[in-house]
């Protein structure tokens, strides 16, 4: 990406599937909206599906509905089995965007018993995506989204829950978008090794308006995060430009992208660097192993 990515670089979408998580607001919306306008068949995977269609009504093209909770496992496998019975060309995907997420809420558990946001964030992901690969096209690809604040975040593999230490909503939430790229590195890993041309690659959107901030139960942080929306942050169709040039740019499997202005705060899509941690292959087989035995679910 020698010269700034823009939107009208996106190539013709038609005959290609992608599916997006949480596309009923936001980064989720923004991303569908530009694909489904490109031709691509767009399913909207979201928990509210009325919102879901009311969503899909506005937008052109090819859109479908389908609902997904990502923060109960019995959904995540009645979405991927639904998806099985469909015919050989419907069940083609040519991109899985795991877009969906939740940031800085207080305390709370999945279906599963999971710390929600590792559980929707990256647990959750992690059986979507396992389970779908079946589907995947031999040159597909999955884009998975992180957040700069990947940077401040560490794993804890002995309470990656947290069942035993004290609750921070922002240590939390910063190990489930470390974590969003430890999954990217060992699925390309695996994907690699298995001689497989699947690519996965991973975005951030900046400092981006969406709906996904201000649920903290924190009345200070809420308004002070307000603010920073008005004054800052770039519009949710800003914020999308790094996962749709991840979807559709030719990219090595691995790449990360995320805005090129001062901080990675804001700006046009370019290639940006992982941390130490997001970046250590032992850490990222190791949380991969965990994964695996909290979901049930493993690399076909």
């Amino acid at each position: 990406m020698s010269t700034p990515w823009t939107t009208a670089q996106i190539p013709d979408q038609r005959g290609r599937t992608v599916i997006v998580t949480g596309a009923t607001s936001g980064l989720g919306r923004e991303t569908a909206k530009e694909l489904a306008a490109r031709g691509a068949r767009v399913v909207l995977a979201v928990r509210d599906t009325s919102r879901g269609q009311r969503v899909a009504a506005g937008l052109a093209g090819t859109t479908e509905v389908r609902r997904l909770d990502l923060a109960d496992l019995a959904s995540v496998r009645a979405f991927a089995e639904q998806w099985a019975q469909q015919d050989d060309d419907a069940r083609r995907i040519d991109v899985v965007v795991a877009n969906a997420g939740i940031m800085l809420v207080p305390l709370d558990r999945t279906a599963d018993g999971f710390e929600s946001q590792v559980g929707t964030n990256h647990l959750g992901h992690h059986a979507l995506v396992c389970r779908l690969l079946p589907h995947l096209a031999g040159d597909g690809r999955v884009v998975v989204l992180s957040s700069l604040v990947h940077k401040t975040g560490k794993i804890d593999l002995t309470d990656l829950n947290w069942e035993r230490r004290p609750y921070s909503a922002s240590a939390a939430y910063a190990q489930s978008k470390l974590a969003n790229l430890l999954f990217t590195l060992e699925l390309q890993r695996r994907l690699h090794a298995s001689g497989s041309l699947q690519r996965v690659l991973a975005a951030h959107p900046g400092w981006a308006a969406t709906n996904l901030q201000g649920r903290s139960g924190n009345a200070v942080v809420d308004r002070l995060t307000g603010i920073g929306n008005r004054l800052i942050a770039q519009s949710a169709a800003a914020g999308a430009q790094p996962t749709l040039a991840a979807a559709t740019a030719e990219l090595p499997g691995g790449s990360f992208l995320g805005p090129s202005g001062p901080g990675e705060v804001r700006g046009a899509p370019r290639l940006v660097g992982r941390t130490a941690l997001a970046s250590d292959l032992g850490l990222a087989a190791d949380l991969w192993a965990l994964t695996a035995q909290l979901t049930g679910v493993d690399h076909p």
